[in-house]
């Protein structure tokens, strides 16, 4: 009897404890700053070759007309220009002025400049989901996230050249991410700030960065006005998610703001003309069109859904998840406790939100992206066919404004399951999490080393044009200088944009004579 007792509690009796130096907790430990370390070195490693492209950046199509105007015209010409004569844009029109009116400088700095905001962006807005959380925030891992998104942002796509490098359209498709991320910041600073002076200035920041970003890219404020919108409804206090109308409030001015801009844009003169250029078309909102518009929605998600390596961004939040959790103490569940119980910590509130709130009020707000994500890309698909006609699907610049949104809504679905799942795991099966995180970071390695071969052929290209391009420019400028009224000019094309001569005729190519009052003659001709 006491050989068969001893035996029984040999069988309940626990292991000694894994220290905590030593055991798969010591190695999760240590493998989670390691591999947020290794996604920094590598994603950042893309988007540093990304900036430093930048220096090699020479101007094409539109680039020529913007940097006349600015040099010519000034700030407030190039503005009233676009006004009036181009498209209505005047935030772009200003942008624009200022970035070329300093020179070629501008618009070589401006990659870097747009890869330093975003990524100070995206590490303050997951500091804040982060704690919002309950956990405290693994600068690490929040910088190699920010960069990974990054990286998939610029070099996933078919764009590349023309989402990061080329200046006009950055100013019209991605600095206006940038820049409502920076305001979403602002929006969570001053909406529950004590103090009445800060809210006030912060709803007034509402309205006029509203405004300024209707008259700046009409893709992003269509997708931003559906999120305000959508954020709106699920903000009203009887849902209990916000508990005043404060949130409300920012997110209606927020739309007033864009609906203006937008008014200002599409009755200016500029506009009227442009609408002008073109052939009557079908009623967007007829059957036929519905459903070409249709069939290009189809056609951009078949296009995205194709790129595999989007699904880093998934693995980078998850990697954050984990990193955030294990950072956080966790005390041990008291004996007796349910297993679901661990997980429940640091996940139980969504991003902050009211604790008070409905079990479908919470659900709604987590489901939030799905339909920002779907209808704002079908906006931008009808607003394409409606100023481009059947190719401008094509037009793959424009759809940073739904796929950033994409990104953080995948990155933000990983750090949530990390952060659910994550507290089980580290406490009791450690070496589950250990695996979790190497399979979540060989996948965003994975998804980096795929974007490799598509950098390494832009840096090409882009560094060859340069340097065919100053050979070119020193030529011109020397013919010009001896009093030459017509030079020769052969095209340097680079990623599917306008050059000179793209028309046979000669007095609707626009892109020679912003060309020729560039060089100050009367006229190129094909070298």
């Amino acid at each position: 009897m006491s050989t068969m007792a001893a035996e029984g509690e040999d069988l309940v009796t626990p292991s000694p404890p894994t220290g905590p130096n030593t055991g798969p907790r010591h190695l999760l430990r240590t493998l989670l700053p390691a591999a947020a370390a290794t996604l920094a070195a590598a994603a950042g490693a893309l988007v540093a070759i990304g900036c430093f492209l930048g220096l090699y950046t020479r101007p094409t199509s539109d680039d020529w007309c913007a940097a006349w105007k600015a040099r010519d015209l000034g700030v407030l010409g190039i503005t009233a220009d676009f006004y009036t004569t181009q498209n209505g844009r005047i935030t772009n029109a200003f942008l624009s002025g200022l970035l070329y009116g300093g020179g070629p400088a501008g618009t070589k700095i401006l990659p870097t400049l747009i890869t330093v905001s975003l990524t100070a962006a995206l590490v303050l807005l997951g500091r804040r989901l982060l704690r919002a959380l309950g956990h405290a925030p693994p600068l690490l891992a929040l910088t190699a996230c920010a960069l990974a998104l990054q990286a998939l942002l610029y070099f996933a796509g078919t764009r590349s050249y023309q989402v990061l490098l080329w200046a006009p359209a950055t100013i019209s498709h991605t600095v206006p991410s940038v820049i409502g991320l920076w305001a979403l910041l602002l929006a969570l600073a001053t909406v529950t700030h004590p103090r009445r002076a800060v809210r006030t200035a912060g709803l007034a920041g509402a309205l006029l960065i509203g405004f300024a970003l209707g008259t700046l890219s009409e893709p992003f404020a269509l997708v931003s006005g559906l999120l305000a919108a959508l954020t709106a409804l699920l903000c009203l206090p009887r849902l209990r998610l916000a508990t005043t109308w404060r949130p409300f409030t920012w997110c209606l001015l927020w739309c007033a703001g864009l609906a203006c801009g937008l008014a200002v844009l599409y009755t200016s003169p500029g506009a009227r003309w442009r609408r002008a250029q073109q052939p009557q078309k079908p009623p967007l909102l007829s059957a036929g069109e519905l459903r070409a518009t249709f069939e290009d929605w189809l056609r951009m998600w078949d296009t995205v859904t194709g790129q595999w390596a989007y699904l880093a961004a998934a693995a980078a939040g998850l990697l954050l998840g984990l990193a955030a959790t294990l950072r956080t103490p966790h005390p041990p569940p008291p004996p007796g406790a349910r297993t679901g119980t661990g997980a429940r910590t640091g996940a139980g509130a969504v991003a902050g939100a009211g604790a008070g709130a409905g079990r479908m009020t919470r659900a709604a707000l987590l489901l939030l992206p799905l339909p920002v994500v779907i209808l704002g890309s079908f906006a931008v698909a009808a607003g394409l066919r409606s100023g481009y006609g059947p190719t401008g699907w094509t037009y793959a610049r424009t759809w940073t404004s739904f796929l950033l949104p994409m990104e953080l809504a995948l990155c933000g679905y990983g750090v949530l399951l990390g952060a659910w799942a994550g507290p089980r795991p580290a406490v009791r099966r450690p070496a589950a999490a250990a695996a979790a995180t190497t399979a979540a970071l060989c996948l965003t390695l994975a998804a980096m080393a795929s974007l490799v071969p598509h950098l390494q052929q832009l840096t090409t290209t882009t560094v060859a044009r340069s340097i065919a391009w100053d050979a070119q420019n020193t030529r011109i400028r020397a013919e010009a200088a001896r009093g030459a009224t017509d030079v020769g000019y052969r095209p340097l094309h680079i990623a599917s944009l306008a050059e000179p001569f793209f028309t046979t005729d000669y007095d609707r190519d626009w892109v020679a004579a912003c060309v020729s009052r560039w060089y100050g003659v009367d006229r190129i001709h094909r070298r």
